[in-house]
């Protein structure tokens, strides 16, 4: 396990955004810069944290945790579906085939939980018992679990929302017979994923898959799976425990970050909390302790600080043009 000691001296050299020339349109997400080259893209994990939609900070080394973890992962879950990558020829990057993307994020979910105005708790608090089709009974708690995992798809707009599988195939999102397949892989994801993070002591609550059709229309697993950012993670040695206490669960994961800032008393529209570095250290290890006792393996602190520099040199191969005249 890494200590805050050596994970302090990247706070000053955080990766924050990308300018490569060279290797295609950029075009920036949340997390992730991605250059598209046509037939494949490059995605380049940063260490930009979000939270609510929003872009709070950077957190040492969490681009190369979410990079490497799903990278991990999709070893793991290849033989489920296709998967969009090709070759990850740095510790931040992955280089994956061009898909055209679903318009659903499809969210597995196995326990009542979650902050955001999409989940599943906070819908259910509100009296909505009918959630995305699935009907949940009354009366019960935060953080229990539910009788059987359920799907609850959202759209990818500017403000996502909670939409059911008719409402999918009624706006032409997908056909019923594409949905069906999506379902049918979705669950043996998360069947998956549970089942692995139970042999290392973790419980697999919630996560977001995303995919889309490839060059032959195959309908194959895209963007990244089941990191801590698009996944919710908990200790389950001290799950039953602290959920007979009313305690939050031990979690490993960015919900840790959304309790946090709702703690601190951050609510849309009041003035935004600072984020200390202690707290950047905390989220950077919590990463890391998830990334170690997932794949069973150290995580390796790079030797260099400069991490562009690093990623330049790895994705040099991958120039696709001349680089801009700077003159």
């Amino acid at each position: 396990m890494q200590t805050a000691s050596v994970i302090r001296p990247f706070l000053n050299f955080t990766l924050d955004e990308t300018h490569f020339d060279g290797l295609g349109k950029r075009y920036q997400g949340k997390v992730r810069d991605v250059y598209d080259q046509g037939r494949q893209a490059i995605l380049i994990a940063t260490d930009r944290q979000s939270a609510f939609d929003i872009s709070w900070c950077t957190i040492p080394l969490k681009g190369q945790v979410l990079n490497q973890i799903s990278t991990w992962w999709f070893e793991h879950i290849k033989d489920i579906a296709p998967i969009h990558v090709l070759s990850s020829p740095d510790p931040n990057v992955t280089v994956v085939k061009t898909l055209k993307m679903l318009k659903v994020e499809i969210v597995v979910r196995a326990y009542l939980t979650g902050s955001t105005g999409t989940s599943a708790w906070v819908n259910y608090s509100k009296g909505m018992r009918n959630i995305c089709g699935n009907m949940l009974p009354d009366g019960m708690r935060k953080n229990a679990r539910l009788a059987a995992p359920i799907i609850t798809p959202t759209t990818k707009s500017e403000n996502d929302e909670l939409i059911d599988p008719g409402g999918i195939i009624e706006r032409g999102l997908a056909t019923k017979e594409q949905w069906k397949q999506i379902e049918d892989i979705a669950f043996a994801l998360f069947a998956r994923g549970q089942e692995i993070a139970q042999k290392r002591g973790l419980i697999l609550v919630d996560t977001k898959y995303e995919m889309g059709f490839d060059a032959d229309g195959k309908l194959t697993i895209g963007d990244e799976v089941h990191t801590p950012d698009s996944s919710r993670y908990w200790v389950a040695e001290s799950y039953e425990k602290r959920l007979s206490e009313g305690l939050e669960p031990e979690s490993l994961d960015k919900e840790f970050f959304r309790l946090w800032l709702k703690a601190q008393g951050f609510d849309y529209g009041k003035a935004k909390p600072d984020i200390s570095d202690d707290v950047r250290l905390m989220l950077a290890i919590k990463y890391i302790d998830l990334y170690e006792r997932m794949t069973g393996t150290d995580f390796v602190v790079p030797p260099a600080q400069d991490i562009q520099a690093r990623i330049a040199k790895n994705v040099e191969r991958y120039r696709v043009q001349e680089p801009r005249n700077k003159h």
